[in-house]
């Protein structure tokens, strides 16, 4: 369980420094396990060199003698994370050889790994198969059947629900101090646990003043959600019609799984590729065009969609995409328009850069998504599967979200939550805690009991201090 950890230090094998590699061997260095990195490249090498806690080696993944110089025999986890399947798939079948009983890997093609594959996982040796594009389509299509205008994640079985929004002019919330909001809105608990402003994730104190244009996450119970979205004037509506930008591996799989349910419009600026698709998304009407042109988009259809997901190759494409797509379509709205009335489309769009999330958040995107990010996550949940209850990363914001034990004799359970250190109350918030009576938003007088299950919000790079927090 998180915070009673008395196993000892696990060792891990990386092997490709690539993205989800190097996300994963920030993440785990810093959370105090003994990483080992093979890497070919001299370069990578020298970037990940005073910046991750790790020993590297560089070298092949299929070198075994790279493997032997690791000690591979003693390793814990094999993390396959390098850009090509075939070496992936064939150091799961190396790993196993060497005794490693985790394996991990990242195989793009949905070929392989599947139960009615020629290959199953099992006959590749493999634990835990990552498909990053596959993860980011099947999110994204998560997001639009939520047939709501805004991020919702459940939480501790459903009980406790994260609702994302954006914070406008005409916001209850705008220009307001949290603890005033609290007093304000009394009629049921729930807290604001990040804020996402300019490119910086705010996880705030009760001091913190919201302003337009922040993007938040609330949490409540799950019976209060209703009634919170009608205090944050959140309207659901229906999806009916969707545009993609970009029809490369995400943005082809979300119009195939979208297309039969969901009217679906993709700009693809290649022509051959735009022929492809239209002769393979029968059911998806397929345009060839510039979609960082205002009078493409118009006339492809924006002005009647209900989601602008853009999913191309280059972060600054897909971040002014949707800031376009979301200023036509303020323009187009009615003047006098009831208030809370969803005219403009929803805006998601696909960042591979950590650094642009909270900025793309922040500017034209009502939610950010990380290839990168998702697929190291869903890593980190399957090796943290004994410590952690659940996990849940906050898209678009750099911060996580953890359900976690307090272990006997522990910091969390000496004093109430605003009398903790302060070091930690910059850093986290205790969002609810588990009682007889189900789950409890905390507020600042909550004392928190040995053995009570809690959630925590943190910055992602936090965890090892959230750990000390909760031991005893």
């Amino acid at each position: 369980m998180f915070g009673q950890r008395s196993t000892p230090q696990e060792n891990i094998l990386i092997l490709g420094l690539g993205g989800v590699g190097y996300y994963l061997a920030k993440r785990l260095a810093h959370e105090e396990y003994a990483i080992t990195i093979i890497e070919p490249d001299a370069k990578v090498l020298s970037r990940a060199d005073g910046q991750i806690d790790a020993r590297l080696i560089k070298g092949s993944a299929l070198d075994i003698d790279c493997w032997k110089e690791a000690d591979a025999g003693k390793m814990n986890y094999l993390i396959a994370a390098t850009n090509n399947d075939a070496v992936n798939m064939m150091a799961s079948i190396i790993g196993d050889r060497f005794g490693i009983t985790r394996k991990i890997a990242r195989i793009r093609s949905r070929q392989f790994g599947n139960e009615d594959s020629i290959l199953t996982a099992r006959d590749l040796k493999l634990d835990l198969l990552i498909n990053p594009e596959e993860l980011a389509a099947q999110e994204i299509v998560r997001l639009i059947k939520l047939n709501a205008g805004n991020e919702i994640i459940d939480i501790a079985d459903g009980q406790i629900q994260l609702l994302a929004t954006e914070i406008t002019d005409q916001s209850p919330f705008a220009n307001k101090q949290l603890k005033d909001i609290a007093r304000e809105f009394n009629e049921f608990p729930f807290r604001v646990v990040a804020i996402a402003r300019g490119i910086s994730t705010i996880i705030p104190s009760g001091q913190q003043e919201l302003f337009p244009n922040d993007q938040i996450f609330i949490m409540a119970a799950n019976r209060h959600l209703p009634r919170l979205m009608e205090i944050t004037d959140i309207r659901l509506h229906r999806q009916q019609k969707t545009m993609i930008l970009g029809g490369g591996m995400v943005g082809m799989r979300v119009a195939e799984l979208l297309q039969k349910s969901v009217k679906v419009t993709l700009i693809e600026n290649d022509e051959v590729r735009a022929e492809e698709l239209s002769y393979n998304l029968a059911n998806t009407e397929v345009l060839c065009g510039d979609g960082s042109d205002a009078d493409v988009l118009t006339a492809a259809g924006l002005l009647s969609m209900d989601t602008f997901i853009a999913t191309t190759g280059e972060n600054e494409t897909n971040i002014m995409s949707c800031l376009l797509a979301k200023n036509l379509m303020r323009k187009s709205q009615p003047k006098g328009q009831a208030k809370g009335y969803v005219a403009e489309a929803r805006t998601i769009s696909l960042v591979t850069k950590e650094d642009y999330l909270v900025l793309a958040q922040t500017t034209g995107s009502n939610i950010a998504l990380n290839k990168k990010v998702m697929a190291g996550n869903e890593i980190l949940k399957f090796i943290r599967r004994n410590e952690l209850f659940s996990v849940a990363h906050l898209h678009g914001f750099d911060a996580e979200v953890v359900e976690l034990i307090a272990a006997p004799k522990s910091q969390i359970t000496r004093r109430p939550l605003s009398k903790l250190d302060p070091f930690y109350l910059d850093k986290l918030i205790i969002g609810s805690v588990l009682r007889e009576d189900g789950w409890n938003i905390a507020v600042g007088d909550t004392q928190i009991k040995e053995n009570e299950r809690v959630i925590v919000i943190c910055p992602s790079l936090y965890l090892k201090d959230v750990r000390k927090l909760f031991q005893g």
